[in-house]
């Protein structure tokens, strides 16, 4: 993949109006909306799509996977409610963009990519941008047991479940924010643990990702 690591003022004028274009679309908090304001969009993409980064929808990023629409990581986001300092595990670092704007909100980032290449692509750019996230390659369904419990866990993909691994990561009082349903159109979720054997659930709109490929996805 050819990379453009260079921001002209262009481009960071097509940044900010995607940052206002959410601001008007979603509830989001100015921290989160500055950050899509300065975060280069563009790096995780290949160079020929440079131009067309700012606007507001999904691309391929190779190996039948996308970077996600700019509005669905806002949302995401939103909903895991992110501290400084929280430890969050994300499931399919894919481009690394999500990654990218948790790491920029002051978490401790731990991502997972079943695809060497993919995992491999997002490090140099995250790399570039001086941002630490951990990453590991494996199947993400299986979350990161070594590593748990996280405050959050976010997951990019469609799932046909809510993995039950993934729950067990999860801190007492923790988020896991995840897409559910078939592989054509998914809710969003957000499950709350709010005991070692309890949760509640809250659902949310509806949205389009690629399958979560794994033992326990599809």
């Amino acid at each position: 993949m050819s990379r453009n690591f260079v921001d002209t003022y262009k481009l960071k004028g097509l940044r900010k109006k995607l940052s206002e274009e959410l601001a008007a679309k979603g509830n989001f908090d100015y921290s989160l909306i500055n950050i899509f304001a300065n975060l280069p969009r563009h790096f995780f993409l290949d160079s020929a799509f440079a131009e067309k980064a700012y606007q507001d929808q999904a691309f391929p990023i190779g190996e039948g996977q996308t970077i996600s629409q700019p509005y669905t990581v806002a949302y995401q986001t939103m909903l895991l409610e992110v501290k400084p300092g929280d430890k969050i595990l994300e499931i399919g670092t894919g481009s690394g963009y999500q990654a990218a704007i948790l790491a920029s909100l002051g978490a401790k980032v731990y991502s997972v990519e079943r695809v060497q290449k993919l995992s491999d692509e997002a490090k140099k750019v995250l790399q570039h941008l001086k941002l630490m996230v951990k990453q590991y390659v494996g199947d993400g369904t299986l979350g990161l047991p070594k590593h748990a419990p996280f405050d959050k866990i976010i997951v990019t993909a469609a799932a046909p479940i809510v993995p039950e691994t993934l729950l067990a990561q999860l801190q007492v009082g923790g988020y896991l924010v995840i897409p559910v349903g078939d592989k054509e159109t998914q809710e969003m979720r957000r499950i709350i643990k709010t005991s070692e054997s309890t949760y509640k659930t809250q659902t949310f709109d509806t949205f389009r990702f690629v399958p979560l490929i794994g033992e326990e996805g599809w």
